[in-house]
């Protein structure tokens, strides 16, 4: 058989019931302060998640606006180079049609 310790009551005294009962109410005090500091944090947690989800999805937007200016932005380079070559094409074509001038000396 195990041994036993015995324990001693002891007697409570009008002094100690009225302590126990302070700081039973302190606790209480501190459990409910705790509990809402505990809410309160979970609510503030909740709204940063919020405005993250928010902010990952206008990155979202934004990535894929940039993509598409950038497409965009590629295709007006490809057809202003198009239009460039053309221009020099037609330029070079209208300088073999002009007959060269004939040297003359300029006398003063």
């Amino acid at each position: 058989m195990a041994p036993t310790l015995a324990l001693r009551r002891r007697e409570s005294t009008p002094e100690m019931t009225e302590e126990l009962r302070k700081r039973y109410e302190e606790m209480e005090k501190e459990l409910k302060s705790s509990r809402e500091r505990e809410e309160k944090m979970r609510r503030e947690l909740e709204r940063t998640w919020q405005r993250l989800r928010v902010a990952e999805e206008a990155e979202e937007r934004l990535s894929s606006q940039l993509g598409e200016l950038e497409a965009e932005a590629v295709d007006q380079a490809r057809a202003y180079r198009a239009r460039v070559m053309a221009l020099m094409d037609q330029l070079s074509a209208a300088t073999k049609l002009i007959p060269p001038a004939p040297s003359v000396p300029l006398n003063c």
